[in-house]
């Protein structure tokens, strides 16, 4: 993965697979400047464990499908508060509403620009 454009493609993939499985408002933040260890955060969050592990298994699996890697590792899998799965170059941070309510990740990384992405599925407009 070292063609920035095809890195940027993974993200905005991993969070429209969020947004397929019905996340809550999946924000990609550019930290590549400040963060040495990954350059994107994908943030979202599930309203239940059942949606959060759900969340995780399709980003897993569809990053594989469009040629992406298998996550380094992943963290909070059991407990489904907060799972963060490391890709190295970015890292999918998949929460219960609760504890992304509680740690506020994109309050504390406000100063960073957002990314845009596009969900899989257009959605339909409204009148």
């Amino acid at each position: 993965m070292t063609n920035p454009d095809d890195l940027l493609d993974l993200v905005r993939h991993a969070a429209a697979v969020a947004d397929d499985k019905k996340a809550t408002d999946p924000v990609i933040i550019d930290v590549g400047d400040v963060f040495s260890v990954s350059d994107y955060f994908v943030v979202v969050s599930g309203s239940n464990a059942r949606q959060v592990a759900a969340i995780v298994d399709a980003v897993e699996v569809e990053i594989r499908k469009v040629g992406g890697p298998s996550p380094i590792r992943v963290e909070g899998a059991e407990s489904r508060e907060w799972v963060l799965m490391d890709y190295g170059p970015f890292v999918v941070h998949v929460f219960h509403q609760e504890q992304r309510n509680f740690y506020q990740l994109e309050r504390l990384w406000g100063d960073r620009p957002r990314v845009a992405w596009h969900p899989l599925t257009p959605q339909p407009e409204t009148a």
